[in-house]
């Protein structure tokens, strides 16, 4: 039979089950975008910028079972979107990339978006496709279906020149879709090693990351047994629900709130799970785990690269923990309350009052802001942080309470991910409250997305702490050099912002209007309206994170770097 490529890359993502394609149509797509016009089932999204495109896909795989895809042009197309590729890449999350290409047959060089799209993906994928046969189409897209989403999760690239999009050719037939089977449960043996492990402990702690957030259940009930406090990775956010009492924060070291610093202190087996001790959940690797360290991750070549393991299980957590329960409860009953639970409600209780208590003069405390956002929110709204001083006030005060219920750009760290993510969510999940956190300078990278909110109806309410400034960057420059220099954003008129695009705008400028403009927010967005609120926050207190990750890369300094930093700063002061 013929069919053109346009028509295979249809069939193939239809059979996949992808629902939504985000990105912007091009001379080397138009094919591929009438067919997909066509289609009872997908629908082709268009976006502001390739890159926010990009970061919507990200929000759909980490939102929702569907895989977020891109069918962007090349080149231009894919240079912009590298940033949200680049995210996903890091961060393991899925998402399938088509592009066009250039037409392979025309015997010309130089052609319009002519590129080697290969060699600048690599890096940021987990695999590249250039097809150069009709009959490789569906067979070749399956392939990197499978490859995005088995083992570590990641993006995949597949290019489809104009010429085989475009024209006809000859296909055998049009193979169904057959997902993977599921990998494999490590040996039993290390499996109940593991668990003796953990029951011979003192004081037993896990540490769960993004691996661990589908198995939300078996860890709860799994630290209830063992009485183990738990703390959590940034983007593991959504792994252990915010409001348990064995939930201490993010981290453990110092640079972690003091309910994590305190329970943490005495363990002396710790379990970590889907987590890769990357530089931001280890606050810039201040912390020690005990000599007794069962890893278990999906990807092996993580285990023993920031610190060694006694133990490493292989897999999916979705399996891995509950087998784990299951030898643990074998081997014994469940742990008496060790007092843990009371430790951490009263270290919570008075880091909270710590805050309230924390004058913010004419802005918005930011711990009666999250506290009362909290108690206004379902239980399963998604929140979407930007990365900023914000990400780490959210944090820090606010419990995230179902999985998946966060994400924010994590070890690649790229800014502008909260806008076009907030809307990706929200298309993923329609019926769910979303909203964002995302700061004044991270709103100016991809704040044209709203556009795209508008016209897709999507009732997001997106909350810029806005303090003039690029807020992490100013007060990491504050302390050693008493200037800021090129972190000082200048006036924005928001409510012309958000005017331009049709944006509902409420500002909150002080502690007592937060209840009221918050509930207005979210009746406005539940009408299928975005809205933006311009909260005029307090940043003069710093996080817990700040300080712990200033004190630790200000310890590892040679004596004379830390002489240096530490005189220039005082000098400063006396003399700026």
């Amino acid at each position: 039979m013929k069919r053109t490529g346009a028509a295979l890359v249809r069939f193939a993502l239809e059979q996949l089950g992808v629902r939504r394609t985000f990105g912007i149509p091009g001379v080397h797509t138009t094919e591929i975008y009438d067919e997909l016009n066509r289609s009872d089932s997908i629908t082709p999204t268009l976006v502001a910028h390739e890159c926010g495109g990009a970061f919507m896909a990200d929000a759909v795989s980490r939102t929702s079972k569907d895989v977020g895809t891109l069918l962007i042009v090349p080149a231009a197309g894919v240079t912009h979107a590298a940033s949200g590729i680049g995210e996903a890449g890091i961060d393991g999350i899925p998402m399938l990339i088509i592009s066009g290409g250039i037409h392979s047959e025309s015997g010309h060089k130089y052609q319009l978006h002519e590129m080697d799209q290969h060699t600048l993906l690599k890096p940021i994928t987990k695999g590249t496709w250039r097809i150069t046969r009709h009959r490789d189409i569906i067979p070749t897209l399956y392939r990197a279906y499978t490859t995005a989403i088995t083992g570590e999760p990641g993006p995949v690239f597949v290019e489809v020149p104009y010429n085989i999009s475009n024209f006809l050719g000859y296909v055998e037939d049009l193979p169904k879709w057959q997902p993977p089977e599921a990998p494999p449960l490590p040996d039993q043996a290390l499996i109940d090693d593991a668990a003796r492990t953990l029951l011979a402990a003192g004081q037993p702690g896990i540490f769960a990351g993004w691996g661990a957030v589908d198995a939300q259940a078996s860890l709860v009930e799994l630290a209830e047994h063992l009485d183990a406090p738990v703390a959590v990775t940034l983007q593991g956010l959504s792994a252990f629900p915010g409001n348990h009492p064995l939930h201490t924060g993010m981290g453990m070291g110092d640079y972690a709130v003091p309910a994590a610093t305190n329970a943490f202190a005495k363990v002396d087996c710790l379990l970590a799970i889907g987590t890769r001790f990357s530089e931001i959940p280890t606050g810039s690797y201040g912390i020690n785990p005990p000599q007794s360290l069962i890893h278990t991750d999906i990807n092996p070549a993580v285990f023993n690269a920031n610190y060694p393991a006694s133990h490493t299980l292989e897999g999916d957590a979705k399996s891995i923990l509950p087998a784990l329960l299951r030898a643990v409860k074998a081997l014994r009953a469940e742990a008496a309350n060790t007092g843990i639970r009371e430790q951490i409600a009263r270290d919570k209780a008075a880091y909270r009052q710590e805050w309230r208590d924390h004058d913010s003069q004419e802005r918005v405390n930011p711990e009666r802001f999250f506290s009362q956002l909290r108690q206004i929110l379902d239980d399963d709204a998604i929140v979407v942080a930007d990365d900023g001083n914000h990400t780490f006030l959210t944090a820090e005060l606010m419990p995230i309470l179902g999985p998946r219920c966060y994400l924010s750009p994590s070890d690649f760290n790229a800014m502008g991910y909260c806008v076009p993510g907030t809307i990706g969510a929200k298309l993923a999940n329609p019926k769910r409250q979303v909203i964002g956190i995302v700061g004044d300078g991270a709103l100016l990278m991809t704040g044209m997305e709203l556009v795209t909110a508008v016209r897709e109806n999507t009732g997001v309410v997106l909350f810029v702490f806005n303090d003039g400034e690029l807020s992490q960057i100013s007060q990491a420059q504050q302390i050693p050099y008493n200037q800021k220099t090129c972190s000082v954003l200048g006036s924005i008129d928001y409510q012309a912002f958000a005017g331009a695009f049709g944006v509902e705008y409420l500002a909150l400028d002080g502690n007592e209007a937060i209840v009221e403009t918050v509930n207005i927010a979210l009746e406005r967005a539940a009408a299928g309206n975005p809205v933006l609120v311009n909260v005029r926050i307090d940043y003069s207190k710093p996080t817990r994170f700040t300080r712990g990750v200033v004190k630790t890369n200000l310890g590892r300094m040679a004596a004379r770097d830390k002489v240096r930093v530490v005189g220039r700063a005082l000098w400063r002061k006396v003399r700026p």
